[in-house]
């Protein structure tokens, strides 16, 4: 909806500066120490995948395709964000988990496939969305680890203030080429992702994540093409038929039965 007004630089450099304003002032009023040594790169790893990588390669690639279409390759996020905290967490999933997120990973794609008319040829914009797609998983999983260091919010909150210099920067640069200039419903809809989608909406997430295990956290994703699609028919006008909610129930079904999947911790080495 944003887009459809305002660049997509703008939406997806200025939304990451409003979140980073709220940001500081939260950091600030609680006095909450800065993070030390390695933190930061981690902190840089976190804002490149979360702050500048997501949100900017999504903002291009929705200037071409619709919601649905989007939602057919952002489908693929769960299992992403499960093999990136298995890579960096080093979590043991056991075979049942793996199970549950190949099927709801095949579903949530197959069920946005009924809904976009299919991939048709891969273009650019698909590539961006699939870099999206990466660079998320990325965050998350760093992201979800650095929560049990420093907490959820503060570690959103250092992220954004981190790229702040940057975001500022690509936001002056698309103003110089395009006056920002939209409808109230537009302006409205880049408010909510500064201060919803980029901020607050992190901070429940990231505390999932650092609850964990991330794998079976990061399955809850999997509602998310399915919440797209709908919000993309009440908001957008895109077309919502039967197989949407049939699809829905079996994306969210796959979603609970992965979550409630144990993963095996990690095995300790033995002592001679």
């Amino acid at each position: 909806m944003a887009v459809a007004g305002l660049s997509p630089l703008f939406v997806g450099s200025g939304r990451a500066v409003v979140a980073a304003v709220l940001a500081a002032l939260a950091l600030a009023l609680t006095r909450q120490r800065f993070p030390r040594g390695k933190q930061w790169l981690r902190l840089a790893v976190i804002a490149g995948g979360i702050v500048v990588g997501f949100p900017l390669l999504t903002s291009f690639a929705l200037i071409s395709v619709p919601a649905s279409h989007g939602a057919v390759i952002i489908a693929l996020l769960p299992a992403a964000t499960a093999t990136a905290a298995v890579l960096r967490g080093r979590e043991r999933p056991s075979k049942a988990f793996w199970a549950a997120t190949v099927v709801g990973a095949s579903a949530a794609i197959g069920f946005a496939f009924t809904q976009s008319g299919g991939f048709g040829t891969l273009g650019w914009t698909d590539l961006l969305l699939f870099g999206a797609v990466v660079a998320a998983a990325i965050g998350y999983a760093e992201g979800g680890l650095m929560a049990r260091e420093l907490g959820a919010w503060q570690t959103v909150s250092w992220a954004l203030v981190l790229a702040s210099p940057l975001m500022i920067i690509l936001t002056g640069l698309s103003m110089a080429q395009q006056p920002a200039a939209g409808t109230p419903v537009q302006w409205a809809a880049f408010a909510y992702l500064g201060v919803v989608s980029m901020f607050l909406g992190f901070f429940a997430w990231y505390r999932g994540l650092a609850t964990g295990p991330m794998a079976q956290v990061s399955q809850i994703q999997l509602i998310q093409p399915v919440l797209s699609i709908c919000w993309a028919w009440l908001l957008l006008g895109e077309t919502l038929a039967w197989t949407t909610i049939l699809g829905g129930l079996a994306v969210i079904l796959c979603a609970g039965i992965a979550v409630r999947v144990r993963v095996r911790p990690a095995r300790r080495p033995k002592r001679f």
